[in-house]
């Protein structure tokens, strides 16, 4: 039985439903998504920019990617998260994530770097997936080796947690020492069958919205084959260990199972955990719900051992 507090989820995913459907109803201000999320004390916070000449990042704003520090308290300085904030690549910030991703790092014992790519309509595919490779060059560039850097990502930013580092390879650059996706998008042609089988269990993510949201992100002519945008269709031999987390009653259910047979294929180091009950991006609840938290405590003992923690 999901707990009562979970139920918060669900009211979200239904409100924005809801608002999307109705231009009458009630609409979501920019940040209510990060709402869901309990303060973590003990981290701090410092807003900064991914200072870079990589890339497309610089074209954009000269003055680089803007980026947040989370800090807890006694961390280690030279192990990082790389964190990649969801929103099918259309919304969501540093400001909606930070807290999620400052629960993560504090239960890691390690930094985590927030960063903002740019986003669809406006910049479509690929300036996301070379904005997150930017914003990760950058990071190398400060002295923080491969083995002490892993990517986190919800849902497109999961996606991306992926696409980043086959961007990365074809750059040369090492990879980093594991990756971390909670409900990773990884299918724009959103062709799972659980999008038939969670239809009636899931209040947001039907297939008709999420072909609507690729469509955004990949632009006009755009291939939702590409594997830099649908790492299905990736050679992903030579990833490091990557660890998904999934809720049993969504419809990207799919994307997670197929992105872990996938990888396994690849030789991958792969664990797949699907939480009974919950919804897309559950763990945005961390600090109010028992699932939540249960999921970032297990990321967290996944991954410090992988970063020699």
């Amino acid at each position: 039985m999901p707990s009562t507090q979970s139920e918060a989820v669900r009211r979200h995913w239904a409100a924005a439903r809801l608002a999307m459907v109705r231009p009458d109803a009630e609409q979501p201000d920019d940040e209510s998504w990060g709402n869901l999320t309990a303060e973590p004390r003990e981290v701090d916070y410092l807003e900064t920019s991914v200072e870079t000449s990589v890339g497309t990042a610089v074209e954009a704003d000269a003055r680089g990617l803007p980026a947040m520090w989370a800090v807890p308290k006694h961390s280690t300085e030279d192990r990082v998260l790389l964190c990649m904030h969801g929103g099918g690549y259309i919304s969501g910030s540093m400001y909606t994530h930070r807290k999620m991703f400052g629960h993560l790092a504090k239960a890691t014992g390690a930094r985590a770097l927030i960063f903002d790519y740019r986003l669809a309509p406006e910049h479509t595919h690929p300036t996301q997936v070379d904005d997150a490779t930017a914003a990760y060059q950058w990071l190398l560039t400060q002295g923080i080796s491969a083995d002490h850097i892993a990517f986190a990502g919800d849902s497109a930013g999961g996606g991306l947690a992926i696409t980043t580092q086959l961007r990365a390879r074809e750059r040369g650059l090492p990879l980093p020492a594991a990756a971390m996706l909670f409900s990773p998008w990884v299918d724009p042609e959103a062709t799972g069958e659980s999008y038939g089988t969670n239809r009636d269990r899931d209040p947001f993510f039907y297939q008709e919205s999420v072909r609507l949201f690729a469509s955004m992100f990949l632009g006009e002519g755009g291939d939702p084959r590409d594997p830099l945008a649908n790492p299905l269709f990736a050679d992903l031999c030579g990833l490091g260990p990557i660890y998904i987390q999934v809720g049993g009653d969504e419809t990207l259910l799919s994307d997670a199972r197929r992105l872990d047979e996938h990888a396994r294929k690849a030789g991958v180091d792969v664990r797949l955990d699907v939480f009974p009950d919950m919804l897309h991006t559950f763990q945005m609840a961390a600090g109010r719900t028992p699932e939540a938290d249960l999921a970032v405590r297990a990321m967290a003992d996944w991954v410090r051992p992988k970063l020699h923690l």
